[in-house]
């Protein structure tokens, strides 16, 4: 199966309104920059069609759930004139919803989280080539896509036995809970757990077994008019081979799935470069399943949703007492663990090739450090690499608040900058890798002395969030063998989300002291 990298060069997004959300997306009126040329070239077997823009449907924020109607209609007719105007500006995304219509292999696409593996989630055959493209199991629920809140409501139904019973529904379908949460971060990084009703419109496949499904609207315009174009919502897990590190760029999908899937649409770097938040608004209290780009605190700031508690067990995977003095889980997280709702809450996730250590910044204290790797660190990570038998061994540092060039691991020579993989705009991807090598810690005597790479991710939480994926697999193309890793404070905004997708991500967790 040949792959090919579809560029669909869309309209620059920037965010609207409450930045919490993530989710308040309007174009500016400039085009972003195109996608570097090499993003199909180096396959041999890729086919790039290019695109001028794309027009985003939904170019002004809602305010309430009232103006979803009447702006889409608003909008339908500016997507109509642009088509006519701009001939074929949407002959991508045409050709890819025409092909999701009718293949039972999956599309890879951008949304403002993460890049998404998407097919007909009405289609059985089509949702299991999902699961036979990422190598996923079959037991881990995907999230739905869909395009408007009409989209949602009809699937809220069960199967019509008549057309007659196809009919929108008079009555709000969708669960008084979660109204708030769609009028303030919709479209955006938030998936809402639903009912299933029976019968049901959407494959088994996509709710393993499940009565429940999730689903989100996506923020990007570009996902959304896939989905419409498609004709059905997409059910899209990111679009990574399982347990790899999730994709923000459209060649991070290449490299996991080439020759498994047939198309890849390039939209550019991801917005947000975490996953969505999922929460369960049908059980009391409310429960966050996997911490995303809205916060609890976001949450607990609307209506109903005050006492929302974690259900995910971050502390499961580091040793008792991770954001929590008690080491006690709640039981929102117990009820979770044993019978998981929603994915990245059962397997093993976000992991690339490198051994990650990873250092905890002090729980509950906003803007603490974490501890720098000592020199037993060194030696230890340097025996691995020799044990592996590696000629050059190569350590690797990922940055963030407060730890200094290299860690403080001792410098050889000065570190220079480099380009990277040559498939992603660094500056795009949020970060640079600067390249020297390391002395002492028993480097001294041999041939060759150990590389190291240095990836600093900035100050900013969100920076982090945008290029954590990214780097993990920039350093993974550079065959580190070991990343160390300085974690952030996940008391604050979307840091809980990079602080549960290290931890996954680690082979080794350093707590603070």
């Amino acid at each position: 199966m040949k792959t090919r990298i579809i560029k669909v060069q869309q309209q620059q997004q920037q965010q609207q309104g409450d930045d919490e959300a993530f989710g308040r997306w309007a174009p500016t009126g400039a085009d972003s920059p195109p996608s570097r040329a090499g993003d199909g070239a180096a396959a041999g077997n890729t086919k790039n069609l290019k695109m001028r823009r794309h027009l985003d449907r939904w170019e002004v924020p809602y305010t309430s759930l009232d103006q979803y109607q009447d702006q889409d209609q608003d909008q339908d007719k500016a997507a109509a004139a642009v088509a006519d105007d701009g001939g074929a500006l949407l002959a991508p995304l045409i050709e890819a919803g025409a092909y999701l219509r009718t293949s039972d292999v999956p599309v890879a696409f951008p949304t403002e989280t993460v890049y998404g593996l998407g097919a007909d989630a009405t289609r059985s055959a089509a949702v299991r080539g999902i699961y036979a493209a990422k190598g996923r199991p079959s037991d881990n629920p995907l999230i739905v896509h869909v395009c408007d809140l009409d989209m949602l409501r009809r699937y809220l139904e069960p199967a019509a036995t008549t057309p007659q019973q196809q009919e929108q529904p008079e009555e709000e379908t969708i669960p008084a809970i979660y109204l708030p949460l769609i009028e303030r971060f919709w479209p955006g990084p938030l998936t809402i757990l639903l009912p299933n009703p029976q019968p049901s419109q959407l494959a088994a496949e996509v709710t393993a077994g499940l009565a429940t499904f999730g689903c989100r609207m996506p923020a990007s315009g570009l996902a959304r008019t896939l989905i419409q174009l498609a004709g059905a919502p997409l059910a899209a897990p990111s679009a990574n081979a399982s347990t790899r590190p999730s994709p923000t760029a459209a060649a991070h999908v290449r490299e996991d799935l080439d020759g498994r899937i047939e198309l890849i649409l390039d939209g550019g770097p991801c917005a947000v470069g975490v996953e969505s938040t999922v929460v369960d608004g049908l059980c009391d209290p409310p429960a966050v399943l996997r911490p995303g780009g809205v916060s609890i605190d976001a949450l607990r700031a609307c209506p109903g949703w005050h006492r929302v508690e974690k259900a995910y067990k971050d502390h499961a995977e580091m040793g008792a007492g991770n954001g929590d003095s008690s080491g006690k889980e709640t039981p929102a997280a117990a009820a979770a663990q044993t019978a998981p709702r929603a994915p990245g809450m059962k397997y093993k996730h976000y992991s690339p090739k490198a051994r990650v250590v990873l250092y905890e910044a002090a729980a509950g204290v906003p803007g603490a450090g974490a501890a720098v790797p000592s020199a037993e660190d060194l030696e230890r990570a340097l025996r691995r690499s020799d044990e592996a038998g590696e000629r050059q061994r190569t350590i690797a540092v990922i940055r963030t608040w407060h730890w200094p060039v290299a860690a403080g691991l001792p410098i050889g020579a000065a570190l220079q900058q480099t380009n990277g993989s040559g498939d992603d705009d660094r500056e795009d991807a949020g970060f640079a890798v600067r390249e020297g090598t390391l002395l002492g810690s028993g480097a001294d005597n041999t041939e060759v002395l150990p590389r190291l790479l240095d990836v600093d991710l900035g100050r900013d939480v969100r920076g982090v969030a945008h290029g954590l994926f990214a780097a993990l697999r920039e350093l993974d193309r550079r065959q580190a063998d070991v990343i160390f890793v300085e974690g952030v404070s996940d008391g604050e905004d979307i840091a809980a989300a990079v602080m549960n997708r290290l931890r996954k991500a680690a082979s080794d967790i350093r707590p603070f002291t």
